[in-house]
């Protein structure tokens, strides 16, 4: 169910996309306006519940008058505005951009890469077995969720959410600097030994797979993941009165993941150690 939040009306301005008149709603973004107007830019480090961050710079697209090319998910759209999302500069940047992404990490369970590297001819082979950032194993260290940094794009949207812009646990950030960067715990401690309170919102937000339920990764290694054979029921959560709202991941009558949705009020997708994973108890058959 799609909630229409309430609220004063926004103005709407004009602009020029592709060379097409588009109106949007003042404070929308050029990639609110490209969705809107149907045009698919694609993107990985914009998230729906967290301020833009601009750094896997997929989204570029190209704006009369400015010297370079510009993030769709943060430049706010601008009365009069002229904006081409499919300048061969902009594709340009967007291929090389996917070259180097898909050379240096494991985009294998990003959705749909693999259809961009096609529809942008990008070839991250080009860059050899080398280019690979980490090269390290997955980290399973506890019963809920699984780190495989070898998949990490560095976008920091975990940062944001289990620190002030959601979470406020501040639980996660970024260790090492230059080509050394990396996302880690505070301090670079142990999982355990950190503030993490096992909420979860960090996977919610992972554009690449690189923090994943224990129970995903599992069935991924047993090779048993299907998608596809999945449905998705949205109810309420029954551990306390404030109502977040679930959406249960079911593959052959088993709860396999639970996410939250992003346009509901109460959560914003966000949800609490109980609603994340308590879901066992449903499924013990004893």
């Amino acid at each position: 169910m799609t909630v229409t939040p309430l609220g004063i009306p926004r103005r709407l301005l004009e602009f020029t996309l592709d060379g097409e008149p588009v109106r949007a709603p003042e404070g929308s973004t050029i990639l609110d306006a490209c969705r809107a107007a149907g045009k698919d830019i694609p993107t990985l480090c914009e998230g729906d519940t967290l301020t833009p961050k601009n750094a896997c710079r997929v989204c570029v697209v190209e704006v009369e008058g400015s010297r370079t090319l510009v993030p769709a998910c943060s430049r706010r759209a601008e009365p009069g505005m002229r904006v081409r999302t499919g300048t061969e500069r902009a594709r340009h940047s967007r291929k090389v951009v996917l070259e180097l992404l898909a050379s240096s990490v494991d985009l294998s369970t990003t959705p749909r890469v693999a259809a961009w590297l096609k529809e942008y001819e990008a070839k991250p082979d080009r860059f050899g077995p080398d280019a690979a950032r980490l090269n390290e194993e997955p980290k399973v260290d506890n019963d809920l969720y699984v780190r495989d940094y070898d998949k990490c794009i560095l976008c920091y949207k975990c940062v944001d959410a289990c620190g002030d812009q959601w979470q406020n646990t501040f639980a996660i950030s970024v260790a090492g600097r230059g080509f050394d960067a990396r996302i880690a715990v505070e301090h670079d401690a142990p999982l355990t030994d950190s503030a993490c309170v096992y909420c979860g919102n960090c996977i919610e937000v992972c554009p690449t797979g690189a923090l994943s339920f224990k129970s995903e990764f599992d069935m991924r290694a047993a090779g048993t993941w299907d998608e596809a054979r999945q449905t998705e029921t949205t109810t309420v959560c029954a551990y306390c009165g404030v109502g977040c709202n679930l959406t249960l991941h079911v593959q052959d009558n088993e709860i396999v993941k639970v996410t939250s949705p992003h346009d509901n009020p109460v959560t914003h997708g966000n949800l609490c150690i109980k609603g994340r994973f308590g879901y066992q108890h449903v499924q013990n058959r004893d």
